[in-house]
């Protein structure tokens, strides 16, 4: 967990910094600190629709490999997810995410020369509002607005600020199961300096087995974009989530590629923690 914070720490430390010393004055003035159990974005990709809670602060963070075998080059990569929300109301919470830490090797198959990249992914400032509860058939709401910023090392650094906009619905369905879904449209920009726009879905089903056990298969699509604009990418998931305690949780995931411009696999584990 240390080096997960180092790492989203080193492209955006004055932000952070003044982050967490609002969510402590905060919760020094506010105790919104309600009873419910700590709920998370990550590790399926379907946002919650939720927030933290006026004057909390939560941490989810996590480790995260991918590999892939494309064209005579064997791709191997790893990051340290991160991901800050601090309340500022019963509605809204403020967001830093970055992926942290990464360390992408490949290797030509046929002649055996491999390079190695280490640096620090962008970072993503957003915020979240939690529209409305669910209620019957009725889902719970939340709408996401993020501003990825070029922050990161040059390996793995964007194209200047890059906005996205996504709405989460969820519903509570019977036998403990629920859904999710999440469309979205990002507008990202290419190497040439050309923007273009792309589309953004996921869909998750949930099954809640115990008090503190869950579990999900999702479909997700992070990017849905023209084979000029970067191509399209597809991935299917199933993952679990387990409480250690109401503000504590311990999280897996694995992933499948569906096409060629996605990883063929990807595997995280986490740890999440509420105050």
């Amino acid at each position: 967990m240390y080096a997960s914070l180092q790492a989203i720490l080193h492209p955006c430390s004055q932000i952070i910094g003044v982050l967490l010393a609002t969510s402590l004055i905060s919760a020094g003035a506010a105790h919104a600190a309600s009873n419910d159990k700590i709920s998370t974005d990550r590790p399926d990709f379907v946002e919650s629709s939720a927030v933290v809670g006026k004057g909390r602060l939560q941490i989810e963070t996590g480790l995260a490999w991918d590999r892939t075998n494309t064209g005579g080059t064997r791709e191997r990569s790893f990051t340290t997810p991160v991901l800050l929300r601090m309340g500022l109301g019963d509605t809204w919470e403020l967001r830093l995410e970055s992926d942290g830490r990464t360390i992408h090797r490949s290797k030509e198959l046929a002649t055996g020369v491999a390079t190695v990249e280490t640096g620090y992914a962008d970072a993503s400032l957003g915020a979240k509002w939690h529209v409305r509860d669910g209620q019957g058939s009725t889902p719970s709401v939340g709408i996401l607005l993020n501003l990825d910023m070029n922050t990161g090392t040059a390996s793995f650094r964007g194209n200047g600020l890059r906005p996205s906009l996504r709405a989460t619905a969820e519903w509570e369905l019977p036998a403990d199961f629920s859904l999710g879904v999440m469309p979205g449209i990002s507008y990202d920009k290419t190497d040439s300096g050309k923007r273009f726009a792309s589309g953004i879905f996921g869909i998750v089903l949930g099954k809640q087995w115990a008090d503190r056990f869950a579990t999900f298969i999702e479909l997700a699509a992070p990017q849905i974009a023209h084979a000029s604009n970067g191509d399209s990418m597809v991935y299917a998931g199933t993952g679990a989530t387990y409480l250690l305690s109401d503000s504590w949780q311990v999280d897996a995931a694995l992933r499948r590629g569906l096409n060629r411009n996605t990883p063929d696999w990807a595997w995280t584990i986490g740890l999440s923690a509420r105050f």
